[in-house]
């Protein structure tokens, strides 16, 4: 069995809220699974408004309630030309970060695409909604559904 690293990479607006969240859940199921060492996770932002800052405190507060650890390290980041050619799967938070990431001309999937049928497309951004309850519900769902669809698409 080959021991191809798949690259995820997910995107919001500034990278503090929504993909920063979605990175540490993704990583999460992935570990739970057993399959930490086939995956490399990470987001980024479309925009650099937020480049260099730690991720917002309601996304920090979910997460620990959770129990779920982020980086201390982790950084907001806009994406780059390298991130195309490097992740095989870039999953964005919702239509106007979709719309912003087919300038680069890649494929590119709205997370809750992978969530059970009915769900909302878009994840609404808890920067401007501060709802981080609701932001993390549908982020789960989603990366559960993604996690699901790559074991399946990748052969694991």
């Amino acid at each position: 069995m080959e021991n191809k690293i798949i690259c995820v990479l997910f995107v919001c607006l500034g990278n503090i809220c929504r993909s920063p969240m979605a990175e540490a859940i993704f990583r999460n199921l992935v570990q739970q699974a057993g399959l930490g060492d086939r995956f490399e996770i990470a987001s980024a932002g479309t925009s650099d408004w937020e480049a260099g800052e730690r991720p917002h405190r309601g996304t920090l507060a979910i997460l620990q309630t959770h129990g779920i650890e982020i980086s201390p390290d982790k950084r907001a980041r806009q994406i780059s030309h390298r991130d195309l050619g490097h992740y095989e799967y870039i999953i964005a938070m919702d239509w106007n970060n979709l719309r912003d990431l087919a300038r680069f001309g890649t494929d590119v999937k709205r997370l809750m695409e992978f969530a059970p049928q009915g769900s909302p497309l878009d994840v609404p951004d808890p920067y401007y909604t501060h709802n981080f309850d609701s932001t993390y519900t549908l982020i789960q769902s989603g990366c559960r559904g993604l996690l699901q669809y790559i074991r399946q698409n990748e052969g694991l």
